[in-house]
């Protein structure tokens, strides 16, 4: 007997030694398609300068363009999570990915038109492309709760939560260098034909673990007996959806209230960064387009290495003490602390002071952005679609709001000394309203009989 169980073990450990890693590709596959989805968000901003020179338009009327986005955004958040809770993830994802870079494409030939339509077919585009573009994130973390176990999620999540940093270095220096030596309509062709052919490679490479043909059986254990859901997607279909009354389980909540208002305040940051902040360095510093191009990769870099950091120390956290609650919210909490410190670039002249400033701040914001870890440990598991299409309408909010206020703030002052109060102040907010309201976190529960017959 002692023999035989000898024979096992080994036995095991060959398996565990050659246990494949194909969910590291698959990471790496969203992590591109996010970075391209912000990408083509923050094209906008590099192509902005020269394309209001160009077409004639002030800041409220970019304030508004900028917010296009972020209006449909919203508006699509819970049918893009009612959507990902009914069909497949991945077919969902490839599909969205090549509609709404075709639309960036689209972009680059606004010029050809009246220029009575310009403006508005501008924003009916990128309005298009947020609406396209919101079961994204949702869809992300189907794709990573389908492929991670519970102690590799954290890092999971903040690997593609980072996508917006490497959006910058990949992608704004090539956007820069093509606004200002072609013209700006180079920035959005780009952006549009490298999502339309990276959606061809997804519907080749993207598969569920279970369906998966690289995916050895030592993996596919490993991933069953960690926590993974890997049967996420093959439930979708053979059950009724979720009614949209469902949600109210989330609003009646107040650490999910808390966590909402966490999002909002990061989103903010971020929309000021993908938005304005080109700009602000163009008209407030006196950069080129050139230079704010290759510039802004270092506070990106910065917010990258705080982003992986985010995952790391949330999942050495969650394995030191057990306790989620203190594994998402001390990286939450320390990130927006430092995120405060841009409101400094106010009292400053010094190009490198403020690009040190600005650096240390998305490094911040990179340690925060941990809230989709967040969702899916809270979630209930059958509207974890509509759980983070609720928590995209929170963050997105702010999408239409910072760059609006910021747009009236600048043409009403000249400058952009209220606009980093009022960037700074959401920081700052945010880290109490993970201090103060969210409290413990834990995973809420669907009443046994939410709804009657009518789905009231």
């Amino acid at each position: 007997m002692p023999t035989l169980l000898k024979a096992q073990a080994n036995h095991s450990a060959v398996i565990t030694a050659a246990r494949t890693h194909v969910r590291y590709y698959v990471l790496a596959l969203i992590l591109l398609a996010t970075a391209i989805n912000l990408g083509d968000r923050a094209n906008l901003s590099i192509a902005g300068d020269a394309l209001s020179h160009e077409l004639g338009l002030n800041a409220v009327t970019m304030g508004y363009l900028f917010s296009a986005f972020a209006w449909a955004y919203v508006l699509g958040q819970l049918p893009g999570g009612w959507v990902l809770d009914r069909f497949n993830s991945v077919k969902v994802y490839g599909a969205a990915l090549f509609i709404w870079s075709f639309l960036t494409f689209m972009q680059g030939t606004i010029s050809w038109l009246p220029s009575s339509m310009v403006v508005a077919a501008l924003f009916i585009l990128r309005f298009l492309v947020g609406f396209v573009e919101a079961p994204i994130y949702p869809a992300n973390n189907y794709i990573v709760a389908a492929w991670f176990p519970l102690k590799e999620r954290g890092f999971a999540t903040a690997i593609f939560s980072s996508a917006q940093y490497v959006a910058i270095v990949l992608f704004v220096p090539v956007m820069g260098m093509l606004s200002h030596a072609l013209s700006w309509h180079y920035v959005f062709w780009f952006m549009g034909s490298l999502g339309m052919l990276l959606s061809l490679f997804w519907f080749w490479q993207m598969h569920s673990p279970d369906k998966h043909p690289r995916v050895n059986p030592a993996e596919l254990e490993y991933l069953k007996d960690n926590g993974a859901l890997i049967d996420i997607e093959s439930a979708k279909g053979k059950t009724p959806p979720p009614k949209l009354s469902a949600i109210s389980v989330l609003f009646n909540n107040r650490m999910m209230l808390g966590i909402y208002i966490g999002q909002y305040c990061i989103t903010g940051l971020q929309y000021f960064f993908i938005t304005w902040f080109p700009i602000y360095l163009v008209k407030g510093r006196g950069m080129n387009i050139m230079e704010v191009g290759f510039v802004a990769t270092l506070p990106a870099i910065c917010g990258f290495a705080g982003s992986i950091l985010c995952g790391v120390l949330s999942d050495r956290l969650l394995k030191r003490t057990g306790s989620v609650t203190l594994a998402r919210k001390v990286p939450f909490i320390i990130g927006m602390a430092l995120a405060t410190g841009l409101v400094f670039c106010n009292f400053t002249d010094s190009i490198y002071v403020i690009v040190g400033l600005m650096s240390l701040a998305l490094f911040g914001k990179g340690l925060a952005q941990i809230g989709l870890a967040v969702v899916v440990d809270t979630s209930p598991p059958p509207i974890v679609g509509m759980a983070t299409g609720v928590f995209g309408i929170a963050g997105n909010i702010a999408g239409i709001i910072t760059p609006i206020v910021i747009g009236y703030t600048v043409q009403a002052t000249g400058s952009f000394s209220i606009a980093l109060y009022f960037v700074a102040a959401h920081a700052l907010i945010a880290m109490l309203a993970y201090l103060l309201v969210v409290g413990p976190l834990r995973r809420l529960e669907m009443p046994a009989k939410p709804f009657d017959e009518s789905g009231a």
